[in-house]
């Protein structure tokens, strides 16, 4: 079993390597008849692509999205979605250098242990080039979405670079489609431009806290023990490259809160509905989703590939040093936010259609 796919019932297999001659996804179980084209698709793809600012990677890929099959005069057919992106701006020739050695923090040694060859060539399977495959089918997911959950709005923001967090009294959504940083607050993205100015220049990287939001999610989704909402959100944020933690609500911190404080109290509402006073819980208790905000963050740990000599081993088991040329960002989290959109898109849509599938119907009402 190679472990390529996630999903149940909309069910996402993504394929290809960074240096290869493409990658992408099939995409089964999408609903029929949603309204699709590859615009659309390429309008998510247009957020995550390198080489939009001097603080992301510099490798020049237009990320032009083909769809190959399932899908006939602009809808879906409910057959295998196949979704496409070329490869055009490979420089394997920047990584000739570590083809006898293992690059620290990178997966090189453990894919050598486990398979006894590895792609060398900007990690191959493992590279971030991979996730441009997500948030194609996270489109084909988001059209979808719109259609069955209309009210459902998707956001996701960095909160934090290094050890410089956001001031979230100046919290503004609007401000994050207009810095490269998908940031909030337009007094930290400032200072953030000139922290990786300092950090590249010292030819080092950094980490960072991405924050994503789901707003308009009806309650109910997601089952008990092995089937919880935020177990799968959990796992798809992980998996995620160099992704190192993932909270979910009050997350880490829930454990400095006596109980009193953490429990979101409960008041009657409108139409039947609760009303919570607070959202510890980020929106799910006990797998299942309550109606509030989905609210998750994940740590995106410093690129690996830097521009300082490290210590390794060659394949022969001998001591050897290495320094990690070509094309990489100083902090890999920022183009990790579309990333993290799409993952939600897909987790969201599978359990929505799970819970349709077992229930059919909305949230029960009070009383």
């Amino acid at each position: 079993m190679s472990f390529n796919s996630f999903g149940r019932l909309f069910r996402v297999t993504t394929w290809g390597e960074s240096h290869g001659p493409a990658l992408g996804a099939t995409v089964d179980g999408c609903p029929p008849r949603v309204g699709i084209d590859e615009s659309m698709i390429q309008h998510w793809l247009d957020r995550r692509k390198p080489g939009q600012s001097r603080h992301t990677t510099q490798r020049r890929e237009p990320d032009r999205v083909r769809i190959l099959s399932g899908v006939f005069e602009g809808q879906t057919t409910g057959t295998p979605v196949q979704l496409m992106i070329e490869n055009m701006d490979q420089r394997s020739k920047d990584y000739g250098d570590i083809a006898e050695k293992f690059r620290p923090g990178h997966a090189d040694m453990t894919y050598w242990q486990k398979y006894g060859i590895r792609d060398y060539r900007g990690g191959g399977r493992s590279s971030a080039r991979e996730t441009a495959a997500r948030v194609a089918a996270g489109g084909l997911a988001r059209a979808a979405l719109a259609g069955l959950l209309p009210d459902l709005r998707i956001t996701g923001y960095m909160v934090q670079i290094g050890r410089h967090r956001i001031d979230r009294a100046r919290f503004d959504a609007a401000e994050i489609e207009r810095n490269p940083f998908w940031c909030p607050d337009a007094g930290a993205a400032e200072l953030w431009a000139g922290y990786l100015d300092e950090v590249r220049k010292d030819r080092n990287s950094v980490g960072a806290v991405v924050e994503v939001r789901a707003s308009g999610l009806p309650a109910g989704l997601g089952a008990p023990v092995y089937g919880k909402l935020d177990t799968d959100l959990a796992a798809a944020m992980m998996s995620i490259n160099a992704v190192k933690g993932v909270e979910i609500g009050e997350g880490m911190a829930a454990a400095e809160l006596t109980g009193e404080a953490n429990a979101d109290e409960i008041f009657p509402g409108e139409n039947g509905q609760p009303v919570y006073s607070s959202n510890h819980a980020g929106g799910i208790l006990g797998g299942i989703s309550t109606g509030q905000d989905v609210v998750l963050r994940f740590a995106v740990k410093p690129t690996s590939s830097i521009m300082r000599p490290r210590s390794t081993v060659t394949k022969a088991g001998e001591p050897a040093e290495i320094v990690t040329r070509g094309r990489h960002d100083p902090c890999v989290g920022i183009r990790a936010v579309p990333v993290a959109e799409a993952m939600m898109a897909c987790v969201l849509l599978d359990h929505y259609l799970l819970h349709r599938g077992q229930i059919g119907a909305g949230p029960v009402p009070l009383g």
